[in-house]
């Protein structure tokens, strides 16, 4: 079932590399893709909860809309955003 979440904290393409293959890397997600300038994140998933994707898309620095977004989850994104950069394929 395909699935979309509005985050914060999403900047560019590094930043999206990084969420690709963070959530990629669960065992229930795949097809994820990021689109910047909506700040979407949308995937496939067979789960009835979405907890699970959204606690790792808050771990890597981009909460949901809605959510708390915290100095540290900003922090979280400028490492994950550099680090996406580094990483991209």
């Amino acid at each position: 079932m395909k699935q979309e979440i509005y985050i914060e904290n999403l900047k560019c393409g590094g930043c999206a590399n990084t969420i690709i293959n963070g959530l990629n890397a669960l065992e229930e997600v795949e097809n994820t893709e990021v689109d910047v300038e909506k700040s979407l994140v949308s995937f496939s998933t067979e789960l009835t909860s979405l907890e699970v994707v959204k606690e790792k898309l808050s771990k890597l620095g981009y909460p949901e809309v809605g959510d708390k977004n915290t100095v540290l989850h900003k922090a979280k994104s400028f490492v994950s955003c550099a680090v996406g950069r580094v990483n991209k394929q």
